[in-house]
């Protein structure tokens, strides 16, 4: 079992409160611990919310960044995993809701029937979603620029977290995101990402056809370099030919930090707003 005591913890809880879970999917470069407005957020609003980590996460930024290192380990397959052990132990087939790789991971899990509906934010390219344009790869050299990075964990600098996340956002803003959320990230995914279609283990596989997928909504940042709107609305082009709902949200002038930044609470209520329409579409035809 992968599933952390916090985790558990917050899985009885959950299921105690009788409340519509959602699961909070990071991205890389950032912890479970950016969702940390999200949750009371979406518990004023009715739901039972829990950040998953990914395997081996330290628990705060604090303990990421005195060892880097320990964050090198998982790729996709494993998070996904781990995502999957936390449906597994709900009793109520939860909503997910990622950012940037985790929107991707979120796709995935939907396209495994898991979730009773979707949300990728900013959501990174899963296989044939053509996505090398000269931002994404800016945006990724610091990682693709060295084949021994997929072995490593890798730490913006603050102009690369700029360029990146905070394009969009005040220098003063830029550098408090910076200073309270960065920790180094995990190469492995980046590089399974960019080379998805070269490689035969699906790695970043979705089921974009499965009948029990569930309504999705893929929300872009309408300023965003490393996952752009055009990568998202591919995104949505692929998803669109599934029978369940299928909605592309752009948020005007917000970049790849709309999750943590100024703009959070703007998407989070984007969010909520469809997850109502979603759950209770899925309950009205359940119960037909």
């Amino acid at each position: 079992m992968s599933l952390t005591e916090r985790e558990l913890n917050q899985i009885a809880r959950i299921d105690e409160s009788g409340r519509q879970p959602v699961l909070l999917v990071h991205g890389l470069w950032l912890l479970a611990g950016s969702w940390a407005r999200w949750e009371p957020y979406l518990e004023r609003r009715g739901y039972a919310p829990l950040a998953l980590d990914w395997p081996g996460d330290p628990a705060t930024v604090a303990d990421a960044r005195a060892d880097p290192a320990q964050l090198a380990g998982p790729g996709i397959q494993e998070v996904a995993s781990h995502i999957e052990e936390a449906v597994e132990a709900l009793t109520r087939r939860p909503a997910v809701v990622g950012h940037s790789v985790g929107g991707l991971l979120a796709q995935m899990i939907a396209g495994r029937g898991k979730s009773v509906a979707t949300v990728a934010i900013d959501p990174a390219p899963f296989r044939g979603v053509r996505s090398l344009s000269r931002s994404v790869l800016k945006s990724s050299f610091p990682v693709l620029r060295s084949p021994a990075n997929r072995r490593r964990a890798v730490t913006l600098t603050f102009d690369q977290f700029v360029d990146g996340f905070a394009n969009a956002v005040p220098a003063d803003e830029a550098r408090a995101l910076y200073d309270e959320f960065h920790v180094a990230a995990p190469g492995r995914p980046l590089f399974q990402i960019a080379f998805a279609d070269l490689s035969l283990s699906g790695a970043t596989r979705v089921d974009t056809r499965t009948d029990d997928r569930g309504p999705l909504l893929i929300v872009s940042g309408g300023a965003d370099r490393t996952v752009p709107p055009a990568v998202a609305a591919a995104a949505h082009r692929k998803q669109a030919k599934n029978s369940a709902p299928t909605q592309l949200v752009e948020i005007e002038n917000a970049g790849h930090s709309l999750v943590i930044d100024h703009r959070w609470e703007e998407v989070a209520a984007s969010t909520v707003d469809f997850l109502e329409r979603a759950i209770v579409g899925a309950d009205q035809r359940q119960a037909s």
